[in-house]
C-alpha cells in the first residue's frame, strides 16, 4: 500500500556550532585564542533532514522522530554498542542490542542485518522519542556513542570508544493545522507515525544529489465498511475496496502547484513492476500537489485516473474537492497517500509533522493490514465506545478515524 521509495536532505552542517572569539579594541579586554579540543571519532554522525518538530499526537504525547546518519570512516570495522540521547547531560532515551538494531537501516533502504558498519559504510539510525508535554521537549539535543572501532588513523584492530556528538537544535514551532483529507467514517492510519518499518517513515531515496526522507509523517488512508472490511467482493478488483472513489479533500486554502491525471489504474494485489515507472512523478501515480504557504506542500497520490479536478496555478479552497481516492502509481491497493514536505516534490522533499481540526478517534485496529497475507475478511478493533474528538493533534499508526 506504500509508496516503495522515499528520501531525505542530507544537511551535514546544522547541527554544529562553533564558537568563535572576537577580539575588541581594547587591549584589556582581548583574551588570548584557545585550541580547540579534538576527539579522534573513527564514526562520524550527521543529523539527516530538516530540523526535527515535535508534534501531538492521538494519545496525547509530543512525538519527536528524527534520523542520524552513522558513517565508518576507517579501514576497521566499527560495531555500535549503545546510543543514548542526551538533554543538558541527562540521558532520555538510550538504544542497545535489540532495540538499537531495530532502529538501524542501511541506504537501499533495508533493515540493518548488524549493529557492525564496515570500513567506508553508513548506517541510519532511526531516533525516536516522546513527551508529556510540548514543554518537556527539550531544546537540544546531544548524543552519546558507545562503539568498537579504530581508535587512531594507524590502528589495525578496534578498541572501546566513546564520545559525546550530534548536537540537534529542536525546532519549537508548532506544525500546521490542517482540514480533514477525506469525509465521513471508518479511515484507517496505515504505515503512519511512529512507525519505524521501512515504508514510509524508512523509505530514504536519493534524487536531486542529496537523501530525503519526504514520508517522514505520510499517512496511508483505507476505509472499513460498517461490517469492518477494508474489501468487500474481490481483492483483485478496486471497486469491491470500501475506500474505491471517496472524495479527496483539500486541508487548506492553497494554490494546485501540479496535478497528475493520465496514468493508468493498477490492479491491486501486488506493486505494479518497478520497471513500468519511467518518472519519478509516475511512483505517487494520479494526484495533487498544493502549496499551502510558508514553503508548506501537502501531496495527494494514487487518484483514480480522469478524476483530478484542479489544474496548476488554480487557487483551491479548504473542503474543496481535488479527485478521487483509487490505486494508480507503486500501490498494492486503493489507498489515499497523504503527506506534508518542505518542497513541492513528492520524492525530493522533507516530510513535515502536521495536526488536523475536527474528527472523531473511534477505536484502533489490533492488527496490521500492510504486514498481513491478506487484507480480505473482518478486522477486529478496539473500540473507543463513541469515539475521542480530537482537535489539533496528529493521527498515529493504526488509528480508525470518523471525519467531521
Amino acid at each position: 500500500m506504500a509508496i516503495a521509495v522515499s528520501f531525505g536532505l542530507l544537511l551535514a552542517g546544522w547541527g554544529t556550532v562553533y564558537a568563535l572569539a572576537e577580539a575588541t579594541s581594547s587591549a584589556r579586554a582581548a583574551a588570548p585564542p584557545r585550541a580547540l579540543k579534538q576527539v579522534f571519532t573513527p564514526v562520524t554522525v550527521t543529523p539527516v533532514g530538516v530540523r526535527p518538530q515535535a508534534v501531538l499526537g492521538t494519545d496525547g504525547r509530543y512525538h519527536l522522530i528524527y534520523e542520524l546518519e552513522l558513517t565508518n570512516t576507517k579501514a576497521v570495522p566499527a560495531t555500535i554498542q549503545r546510543v543514548e540521547v542526551l538533554d543538558a547531560g541527562r540521558v532520555i532515551g538510550s538504544y542497545s542490542g535489540k532495540s538499537l538494531l531495530g532502529r538501524l537501516r542501511t541506504l537501499a533502504p533495508q533493515p540493518a542485518a548488524s549493529l557492525k558498519i564496515g570500513p567506508d559504510v553508513s548506517r541510519l539510525l532511526f531516533i525516536q522519542l516522546s513527551f508529556a508535554s510540548r514543554a518537556a521537549v527539550p531544546p537540544v539535543l546531544m548524543h552519546r556513542i558507545r562503539l568498537l572501532g579504530a581508535s587512531n588513523p594507524g590502528a589495525s584492530r578496534p578498541t572501546p570508544l566513546q564520545y559525546t556528538v550530534a548536537r540537534v537544535a529542536i525546532n519549537r514551532s508548532s506544525p500546521p493545522m490542517l482540514s480533514p483529507p477525506l469525509a465521513g467514517d471508518g479511515w484507517v492510519d496505515l504505515n503512519g507515525c511512529c512507525n519505524a518499518a521501512i515504508a514510509h517513515r524508512g523509505s530514504f531515496q536519493s534524487l536531486n544529489g542529496g537523501l530525503f526522507d519526504a514520508q517522514r509523517f505520510a499517512i496511508d488512508y483505507m476505509r472499513l465498511n460498517a461490517q469492518g472490511q477494508l474489501v468487500h467482493g474481490d481483492p483483485r478488483v478496486n471497486t469491491d475496496y470500501a475506500d474505491y472513489g471517496a472524495k479527496v479533500l483539500a486541508v487548506a486554502n492553497a494554490t494546485v502547484v501540479a496535478a497528475f491525471n493520465d496514468f493508468p489504474n493498477q490492479e491491486p494485489g501486488a506493486l505494479p513492476d518497478p520497471a513500468s515507472f519511467t518518472t519519478v512523478e509516475s511512483v505517487g501515480g494520479n494526484g495533487v500537489i498544493l502549496a499551502l504557504g510558508h514553503g508548506v506542500y501537502a501531496l495527494y497520490a494514487h487518484l483514480i485516473r480522469g478524476s483530478v479536478t484542479v489544474h496548476a496555478g488554480q487557487r483551491v479552497k479548504r473542503g474543496q474537492v481535488l479527485g478521487e481516492l483509487g490505486n494508480s502509481g507503486n500501490t498494492t491497493a486503493p489507498h489515499l497517500h497523504f503527506q506534508l514536505m518542505n518542497a513541492p516534490a513528492d520524492l525530493a522533499s522533507e516530510g513535515l509533522p502536521y495536526v488536523i481540526d475536527g474528527y472523531n478517534v473511534v477505536a484502533h485496529l489490533d492488527r496490521d493490514p500492510a504486514k498481513a497475507n491478506s487484507i480480505s475478511g473482518v478486522w477486529a478493533h478496539e473500540p473507543l465506545g463513541e469515539g475521542t474528538v480530537q482537535s489539533g493533534r496528529f493521527p498515529l499508526n493504526l488509528d480508525i478515524i470518523d471525519f467531521r
